[in-house]
């Protein structure tokens, strides 16, 4: 089980957040927590790297649906960013994929033209 840790840093599209490590139902809470706190402005794309998660479970799945809601709440979108091939079949199976804007790595998802999806 490897700790979640969550980096938040700015970029000129919004918000962007690191999550390394394991995303279950341990850790979830600390992913809705870390969104929470966040202000999106409208037109602002919350973009979560997901290059060093190691697991997701459902309870993963449904923070970032939260963590979803909450950017569109605040008149903002959100992207998925280096999502883990285990992670992607999960999104795929569900449907997901069709939901989130999915992004090969951070700096595909925080360019300009992004912030459109």
């Amino acid at each position: 089980m490897s700790p979640l840790t969550i980096t938040t840093r700015d970029a000129a599209t919004g918000p962007v957040l690191e999550i390394t490590g394991d995303l279950d139902h341990h850790t979830a809470p600390e992913l809705r927590k870390a969104v929470d706190g966040l202000t999106i402005a409208a037109g602002q794309l919350l973009v979560l790297d997901l290059a060093g998660l190691d697991f997701c479970d459902s309870s993963g799945i449904s923070a970032l649906l939260s963590a979803r809601s909450v950017a569109v709440n605040q008149g903002g979108g959100i992207a998925l960013a280096a999502v883990p091939d285990n992670t992607a079949r999960i999104l795929r199976i569900v449907g997901l994929d069709q939901v989130f804007a999915i992004h090969p790595d951070a700096t595909t998802a925080t360019d300009r033209g992004a912030v459109a999806n």
